[in-house]
This record gives structure tokens, sequence and C-alpha cells, in this order.
């Protein structure tokens, strides 16, 4: 694993927590039990914090970030993610927050100040600006983003499958 300090911070995560030997973790990130970093993953707690729920999975090759804090945004963005999130491959997510239960697709980007409240599917190769609110039970696609429909209920019983899913996979690549 590539886990490394900053400023006396450094990533922090108990035994559950699957992190691929090729993902840079740095700075003061924390990440939740039964979550999962797989390949190529980049995430950088330096200028602000980092939080990842409990089984969340961040798939390969995604970039995750924060903003400084600054006379004009004293606080910055941290970014935080919540509880069985599904961040799919090559997504980028930037000083915002994601509640639960979320599925972000592939190749996604959530930028500085956007909240996604509880329950939202974040289509493939979504732009997702800076400051937007996404409101739970729906589906949002498009660059920039748009709300596309309601989610059946289907779809929001997958968000909890999937990042079951995860905790599976990730727990056979720990017992490998």
């Amino acid at each position: 694993m590539n886990i490394r300090a900053y400023k006396g911070q450094s990533p922090s995560f108990d035994k559950t927590v699957y992190i691929d030997d090729s993902s840079i973790l740095v700075g003061d990130i924390q990440i939740g039990s039964d979550s999962s970093i797989w390949p190529l993953v980049a995430a950088r707690g330096d200028v602000n914090y980092m939080r990842i729920g409990k089984r969340t999975n961040i798939q390969d090759g995604s970039v995750l970030h924060l903003t400084r804090k600054s006379a004009q945004n004293p606080d910055g963005f941290p970014l935080i993610i919540g509880d069985d999130v599904t961040v799919g491959h090559k997504c980028m997510l930037h000083g915002c927050t994601l509640g639960n239960r979320i599925l972000v697709g592939m190749g996604a980007i959530i930028m500085d100040g956007a909240v996604v409240e509880d329950d939202v599917l974040i289509g493939a190769g979504t732009l997702v600006p800076p400051n937007k609110r996404l409101q739970s039970g729906y589906l949002y696609v498009g660059n920039p983003m748009r709300k596309a429909r309601e989610l059946n209920q289907v779809e929001l019983s997958f968000l909890r499958t999937s990042a079951t899913n995860y905790v599976t996979l990730k727990d056979e690549y720990l017992s490998a």
C-alpha cells in the first residue's frame, strides 16, 4: 500500500478495509469499515480532510480531492462520502458531499460544494457543477447534469446491493 502522511496527518482505516497496492492515499483521510479502494485510485487529503463511510467502494482510476480553505471560503470544501456508496471507475470527486446509498457512474465528475442527498443514481459521464444539490430518490444524467426521473424500487434496492457486492469482493481479496 502507498499510504503517506502529510503535515502529521495519515490515512486511517481498520483491518476490514481493502486498499489496492497501486492506490495512493495521502494525509487526513478516514475510511469506514468494510470499504474498499481499488487499483490506481489517487486520494489526497492534504489541504482539507476526507471522510469515506462504511461499505463504500471507490473503483479503479478514480481521483478524490478537496478544496483548500481561503479568505473567500473559510472552511474550504472537504470531501465527504457516506455509507454504501459505489463510486464507479475513473470518477473525479472534488470537495463535494455524498450522502448514503449512492451510485456514481463511470467517468462522472462531481465538483466543489456539490451535495448529493441519499439514494441517488448518477449516470456515467455526468458532470455535477459546483454548489449543486441533487435531491434524494432521482437519477441524474448529462453534462451539465439534469434530473432525469425518479428512481424505481428496483433501482433503489440496487444502490445497497451494489455496495454489498463490493464488500463481498473486497473480503475475497483480503482473504487471498
